[in-house]
């Protein structure tokens, strides 16, 4: 469950979007703000930073395609496809114009959703991620620098089909358990309550290989970011590293498609809105403000 600053429940439901079906929460008054998660997480890992953000804002958190409680279609899972889910989303819910808050995977098609409806934007937190055609593939390399700091060794496993389903069937507990405590600085912050959420959703049917598809469609993404970046954001951005995992090197990303990027990092891993919730509130709070 989660809850807004008055300590209510979300209000929750489902949108028939983009030839799927978004499962979302919704709470708060004021300009609007959509939450997007990465992976292997669910809109849950929102549940600090909402109560800190409905005082001021309309809360959209959205579980992305075939993730969280969302459909699990078979096809769709670029990044430019899943902001379209958004964007016809907020417009179902009444939203003409909202912020994006994105980490992770999440962060990867915030960008595409401001990059493909510019109009309907108004700024962009990026939060701990690697932009697919702009640096990620270099730390999927076997070199000895990425093994003592950021190897990403899970994505020439996650690409291969079929045997990545059939090791992790069964041992989506241990796998989601490492993935989120290891990109911690603060592992005891990944509470049996989140991991049993995480566990619960990817353990449904469909799960695994949603997660999986999302992956593979890296390629993809590359293709589209570079694409999109042609032409700069024009919009603010506020770009969130963990200095214990992506650090500057989210900045740094971000100036490549935007041209008025603010950076800042936290002594904290990869998952931001769980490890410094209070921190990363009162940065993102005035950025929102100044940006409305």
């Amino acid at each position: 469950m989660m809850y807004d600053h008055d300590g209510a429940p979300l209000r929750t439901g489902r949108a028939a979007v983009n030839g799927t079906s978004l499962h979302y929460r919704t709470a708060g008054r004021g300009p609007a703000v959509v939450l997007l998660h990465g992976v292997p997480k669910t809109g849950y890992h929102w549940r600090h930073l909402v109560p800190k953000l409905t005082p001021h804002h309309t809360v959209v958190v959205a579980d992305l395609r075939g993730l969280g409680d969302s459909a699990r279609p078979a096809d769709g899972y670029d990044s430019a496809t899943m902001s379209d889910d958004i964007a016809e989303l907020m417009a179902r819910l009444g939203h003409e114009t909202y912020a994006v808050i994105g980490e992770d995977w999440g962060a990867v098609i915030g960008y595409q959703l401001a990059a493909r409806h510019r109009d309907h934007v108004t700024s962009l937190v990026f939060a701990e991620a690697l932009f697919p055609g702009f640096g990620f593939e270099d730390h999927t390399a076997l070199t000895p620098e990425n093994v003592s700091g950021m190897h990403l060794w899970h994505l020439g496993f996650y690409f291969q089909p079929d045997v990545p389903e059939m090791l992790i069937s069964g041992h989506e507990r241990e796998l989601i358990t490492y993935m989120i405590k290891n990109e911690r600085s603060r592992p005891d912050t990944a509470t049996p309550d989140v991991i049993e959420e995480y566990v619960r959703c990817y353990s449904l049917l469909g799960g695994i290989r949603a997660m999986l598809a999302v992956y593979r469609a890296m390629p993809t993404d590359a293709e589209q970011n570079r694409e999109a970046a042609r032409k700069k954001l024009d919009i603010p951005v506020l770009a969130l590293g963990g200095s214990a995992f992506i650090g500057e090197r989210n900045a740094e990303q971000a100036r490549f498609v935007a041209h008025d990027v603010t950076g800042h990092v936290f002594d904290a891993g990869h998952d931001l809105a769980e490890e410094v919730p209070d921190e990363m509130a009162a940065v993102v709070l005035p950025f929102l403000a100044a940006h409305r």
